[in-house]
């Protein structure tokens, strides 16, 4: 007869809008006790624990020795901090995006995660898209990717900016999909309600031939979340939002014929719940004390990679 697993305590910092919809998969969740809710508005902390049914703390370090895996949904200029505390107290961490401020910070971090033998799982939900999820099926050797992640503006983010905020997420995607060494990249952002960069492009040539053209923008008049995939069989549109992927692909021609024919084909996944999903992976990963699903070696990918751009942003040159 299996033995029922051991219960693990779970705390949740950041009693925001994200920090509460990830309370709510642990208190979901069986085997997993939510047993703390930590945030510096104490009001706001209340609020939720008595939804959850936690206890409302508002200082992070009083965490220590009580839990045994925490979700980081605080402002991200705060993630070095916080998360350097987790994991020095022993606490597996699922670390929302940004994964830090900077690549620098972020390098930390993984070395923290290392050296303590500690979970630390990035926060970037797409990977969860059911569509995404799928692409994993159907894209190979993409050649051209296209980027447009747009949104009204909210003052939710504004501690860092809008390549850290948004862009990280189709950065994330891309290098899950068809990793590769970057070559060369342009790129320009312009702060227009912040007085950090609110909109940007990144034109990004990998070492494996693709090119990526990135649209990001966090003061739209419209919202939109697209990726498009360019490769030699297909070419592949994703509505992260709908859940759907509209693909057409190219088949020889028909016998007599000049020209290949074209086939279309829409696939819906549903509503789906990815936060969901990412919250049980990391859980997973915890109970069995394997790699999780999107690592820190992942996350510093993603770092690395907005580092840099952001670095031609300030020299407004290319760099190689």
């Amino acid at each position: 007869m299996r033995k029922p697993m051991p219960e693990l305590r779970a705390a949740v910092i950041g009693a925001g809008r994200l920090g509460t919809l990830h309370a709510r998969k642990y208190a979901a969740i069986a085997g997993i006790k939510l047993a703390h809710i930590v945030d510096l508005d104490v009001e706001r902390a209340r609020a939720l624990a008595t939804e959850v049914g936690a206890t409302a703390l508002t200082d992070y370090r009083a965490l220590a020795g009580k839990i045994d895996l925490v979700t980081i949904a605080s402002p991200g200029v705060t993630h070095h901090e916080i998360a350097s505390a987790m994991l020095t107290a022993s606490i597996d961490v699922l670390l929302e995006k940004p994964m830090a401020e900077t690549l620098a910070q972020a390098r930390d971090l993984a070395g923290l995660a290392s050296s303590s033998a500690r979970i630390l799982q990035i926060g970037h939900l797409e990977r969860f898209n059911p569509a995404v999820v799928h692409l994993h099926s159907i894209v190979k050797n993409p050649r051209f990717v296209e980027c447009h992640r747009l949104a009204p503006f909210t003052e939710r983010g504004t501690d860092v900016d809008v390549v850290l905020d948004l862009m990280v997420h189709d950065l994330d995607v891309i290098l899950s999909l068809a990793p590769s060494e970057v070559a060369s990249l342009e790129a320009v952002g312009v702060a227009i309600l912040t007085d950090r960069i609110d909109l940007a492009n990144a034109r990004i040539r990998f070492q494996s031939g693709l090119i990526a053209n990135l649209v990001t923008s966090r003061v739209s008049a419209r919202r939109e979340r697209k990726i498009r995939f360019f490769q030699p069989d297909a070419y592949i549109s994703v509505d992260y939002e709908a859940r759907s992927i509209q693909m057409y692909r190219k088949t020889p021609p028909a016998r007599g014929a000049q020209f290949p024919t074209i086939s279309a084909e829409q696939i819906e996944f549903g509503e789906g719940d990815p936060l969901a999903d990412e919250v049980k992976s990391f859980v997973a990963a915890v109970r069995g004390r394997s790699t999780p699903a999107v690592s820190a070696d992942d996350g510093l990918r993603v770092m690395d990679l907005t580092e840099r751009i952001k670095q031609v942003m300030l020299t407004d040159s290319v760099a190689p």
